[in-house]
């Protein structure tokens, strides 16, 4: 059964002030929920990408509570932190396998999708994120949108819940952050 948001409230506050049972618990009562946002940001990767879906939790989470200073108020807000840190994650990775492998190594391309060859997949995700990375200097919001929205794959109201803004404000920074994407990625 989920935990109410207001326990999950308190639970964060006991383990933001060092409560090592609550931490335990808090990330108990919160891995159903990231582990559909990891599966939902897994979906849209390449075929046959390593990670799994707790190896994506589990390593934003490390790195989100590795940080020191890290201040989490309440569920929506360790969801869109946690959303941002799977993104990051992500990026890094795709960055890594860049490095590592080198501009074109190691494409395979069936005979059947040989039509469709474009941009690599982990090139895609490093365009995405310096799109992104500029649409925050502008609008940081609306970054946070895409992140919850098109990486999340969550709902309108879910994510405006998640962001602490109404449908309507969602909605305006959606439209807004699908253009200038659109712009920035086809130029």
């Amino acid at each position: 059964m989920p935990m109410a948001g207001a326990d999950l409230t308190r639970l964060i506050a006991k383990a933001r002030d060092g409560d090592a049972s609550a931490s335990v618990t808090l990330i108990d009562a919160i891995h159903p929920e990231l582990q559909r946002l990891a599966r939902r940001y897994l979906a849209s990767e390449r075929q046959g990408h390593t990670l799994q879906t707790n190896d994506l939790v589990q390593e934003a989470w490390m790195r989100l509570f590795a940080s020191e200073g890290v201040s989490v108020q309440d569920r929506r807000h360790l969801i869109a932190l946690m959303a941002t840190q799977m993104r990051r994650v992500l990026v890094d990775y795709a960055r890594h396998r860049n490095a590592v492998k080198g501009p074109g190594a190691g494409i395979r391309v069936s005979l059947g999708a040989s039509d469709a060859v474009g941009a690599r997949p982990d090139e895609d995700v490093l365009a995405l994120d310096e799109a992104l990375e500029d649409l925050a200097a502008i609008n940081a919001r609306a970054v946070r949108v895409v992140e919850m929205r098109f990486f999340g794959g969550l709902g309108e109201a879910e994510a405006a819940d998640a962001l602490g803004v109404s449908v309507a404000t969602l909605k305006r920074d959606w439209a807004f952050a699908r253009a200038w994407l659109y712009d920035r990625l086809t130029a």
